[in-house]
């Protein structure tokens, strides 16, 4: 008898237990987890944040609008310190004790790289709105990453059309010392001798990423007396260019890939330091399409500022990756992946395809010159954005180095 209460009360306990276990796996599935590798803390957490901002207010769209395949997206924040080991640890451990299936971030190629391969290892999905090194759509591409957004290639090649069309000949050359601004230079160059072969490069130099003193290189471009300066610089390396040179009579423009980011325009302080100089995006908020329009004065309406630069690109890249899903109709990996190739998305931006052959999306670039009078700040900004087709900025298949299918 004795022996039969308590087997009832083994039973009871294992009953009790399991109605609390039993909510919360099941609380567990209700959402879609998303990993956002930034950097938020350090010298480049202004630039992870606002990537941040906008991975969230595009689960806000989703969520309000009935969810993804009808549960909530919840955004993970992962603080990458800009340091691909760091962000790959935090990434093994929120696969292992969340079950999370996506991944995204934008700052830096290195860690874009290391993810790309936990996410090959972990089978899990990565995707990436900034991280822009065209090696990891080329020889380092593989079928768990994506890339809804823009490359070295692509942003090479549609600036160097417009410093071709603006008659440029002599080019002054700075980039940060790693993979994604080598990567840059050489398509530039590329790009240059093929449109303009009597154009030249009158210097061209590397740097640290994080520079804090750039008298030196300053000094050096000046000497080299270049028509023009081209730079992928981003973040503070961008602004300390500027701030630092121009007094010391950095006189030529600039055009680099991220000319469009107003905080480093009000940071310098003056005007002066950058009216006039150009770039080239996948997304600027002077976009003039009715689509984008309406996407900055809800966005405004919503967060009280404008979806500029940063938080552009990494809304639509979520967005562009809920398609994904969508057309999978569930959460597996390996159908969301076969979803995705080949997708259209038609955003603020423009249309945006997804290529099979290396997950690289096909998107066009938007060129725009800074301008001292515009509809979004006091200070100066970008003036109207003017389109170049994806068509003109693409690298053919066979000639990216991916072998994905191989």
């Amino acid at each position: 008898m004795k022996k039969g209460m308590w087997s009832l009360g083994i039973l009871a306990i294992f009953f009790v237990l399991m109605s609390l276990i039993v909510p919360n796996a099941a609380q567990s599935e209700d959402t879609i987890k998303l990993g956002v590798t930034e950097p938020l803390s350090g010298t480049f957490k202004d630039i992870g944040t606002r990537y941040l901002e906008g991975v969230q207010y595009a689960a806000k769209v989703i969520n309000e609008g009935g969810g993804l395949l009808g549960e909530k997206v919840q955004v993970i924040p992962i603080d990458s310190e800009l340091k691909p080991d760091v962000a790959t640890r935090k990434a093994q451990t929120v696969i292992l004790k969340d079950n999370v299936k996506f991944f995204c971030g934008g700052t830096g190629s290195s860690v874009g790289e290391a993810m790309s391969q936990l996410a090959k290892r972990q089978n899990v999905i990565m995707f990436t709105y900034g991280m822009d090194a065209a090696s990891m759509t080329g020889e380092k591409c593989n079928r768990n990453f994506f890339r809804p957004g823009g490359s070295t290639d692509g942003r090479s090649f549609a600036i160097a059309q417009m410093i071709v069309k603006k008659g440029f000949q002599k080019i002054g050359i700075i980039a940060q010392d790693y993979s994604f601004g080598h990567e840059a230079v050489d398509a530039f160059k590329k790009k240059l001798l093929q449109l303009n072969p009597k154009a030249r490069t009158v210097a061209e130099i590397y740097h640290p990423l994080g520079t804090k003193d750039f008298a030196p290189y300053a000094s050096q471009l000046i000497a080299a007396a270049p028509d023009v300066i081209f730079t992928p610089n981003w973040g503070n390396d961008l602004t300390l260019l500027l701030k630092q040179g121009r007094p010391m009579g950095l006189k030529a423009k600039v055009v680099s890939y991220y000319i469009n980011d107003e905080v480093m325009i009000e940071s310098l302080g003056d005007d002066n330091l950058i009216l006039g100089d150009m770039g080239a995006e996948i997304y600027m908020v002077s976009i003039p399409t009715k689509k984008n329009e309406e996407f900055v004065q809800k966005f405004y309406k919503d967060e009280g500022h404008y979806p500029t630069w940063l938080r552009g690109k990494s809304y639509m890249a979520v967005m562009f990756w809920a398609e994904a899903v969508k057309k999978a109709g569930t959460t597996d990996v390996n159908k969301v992946i076969k979803a995705w190739e080949g997708l259209t998305y038609e955003g603020p931006a423009g249309t945006w395809t997804m290529r099979a052959c290396d997950h690289q999306a096909q998107v066009p670039y938007w060129t725009a010159e800074i301008v001292k009078n515009n509809p979004f700040f006091k200070h100066a900004f970008v003036g109207p954005a003017v389109e170049v087709p994806a068509k003109d900025v693409e690298v053919p298949c066979d000639q990216t180095g991916c072998r994905m299918g191989q």
